[in-house]
């Protein structure tokens, strides 16, 4: 089955993520998600991440479909225009990739290359409607496509976002443009996503909690400081702090699986966010009993 026949089937589903690298040594980072085969579910390939000039997504998934992994096109909104982001998606439907995750994407200021100009010309709920145009048989201005895509759309959600509502807003505006799953920002704050929870779930879209590994003390409070949604809690604060560096990666593990357990009753699935640490992501699953 792939992901969107396990999500419909109610299998609790497991993705993780691959950062494509800066430059042309993808045969390591291939490897790293071979390690998960029979474990993740699915593989999303970031879309030039952070807006660090990087090996392209859409590459880098084909690469995986090769070796018999389901991937996950990311598609940001922030370096092409409407013409390049609908021959993109079709591009990924003649190479095979059906998953197609929507992000607006970070502002190009935030990056190594922060003269950038960024694009920014179709926002996630209008890129989703583009999406779903296409799969109808038809572009952005209404002219017919020889041959449509098939794509299983999905779209993320901030669960830890202060005020709540404005996000359940946006995930009602995603769901109506033709998100099919979503998958969250990091999630820390346990309380704060099953209150999410009660709430979205109720539109019937297969949600899957987001979970970033913790590298340092220094990392979680940035994210406190300068993440939109993120509030990471003192207690996990204080374990990193107290880990010293060769435990760090343990105790890291250790609270993603207390994550983990405390919201796998809440949703359809994980996705798991190691941002350079993916050969923990096995030890991760195995201390969350997967």
């Amino acid at each position: 089955m792939n992901l969107e026949e396990k999500l419909k089937d109610g299998k609790f589903v497991i993705t993780s993520e691959i950062g494509p690298p800066k430059g042309t040594n993808i045969l390591p980072h291939l490897e790293e998600a071979e390690h998960l085969k029979g474990k993740a579910d699915a593989f999303n390939v970031t879309d030039i991440q952070s807006s660090v000039m990087r090996l392209g997504s859409l590459a880098t998934c084909r690469l995986l479909a090769e070796r018999g992994l389901e991937p996950v096109f990311q598609m940001t909104c922030r370096d092409r225009n409407r013409l390049a982001l609908q021959s993109d998606l079709l591009s990924a439907a003649v190479l095979g990739i059906r998953n197609v995750l929507i992000l607006t994407g970070d502002h190009t200021v935030l990056g190594d290359h922060p003269q950038a100009k960024p694009v920014f010309d179709l926002d996630a709920v209008s890129l989703l409607k583009v999406a779903s145009g296409l799969m109808e048989g038809k572009d952005m201005v209404g002219n017919e496509l020889d041959g449509k895509p098939d794509f299983f759309l999905g779209a993320v959600v901030s669960p830890g976002y202060d005020p709540q509502e404005l996000q359940l807003v946006k995930m009602e505006k995603k769901i109506a443009a033709g998100a099919k799953f979503f998958q969250t920002q990091a999630v820390y704050d346990l309380a704060a996503f099953e209150k999410f929870m009660k709430t979205a779930s109720k539109f019937g879209v297969p949600i899957l909690g987001g979970i970033v590994l913790l590298k340092s003390a220094g990392m979680a409070k940035f994210m406190n400081e300068n993440v939109a949604g993120v509030s990471v809690p003192d207690k996990y604060i204080t374990m990193m702090a107290a880990a010293d560096k060769k435990e760090r990666a343990s105790v890291s593990i250790r609270i993603a699986a207390e994550l983990i357990n405390g919201m796998k009753h809440l949703c359809a699935g994980i996705h798991i966010m190691p941002l350079g640490w993916e050969k923990y992501v096995p030890g991760v699953l195995e201390a969350s009993g997967f």
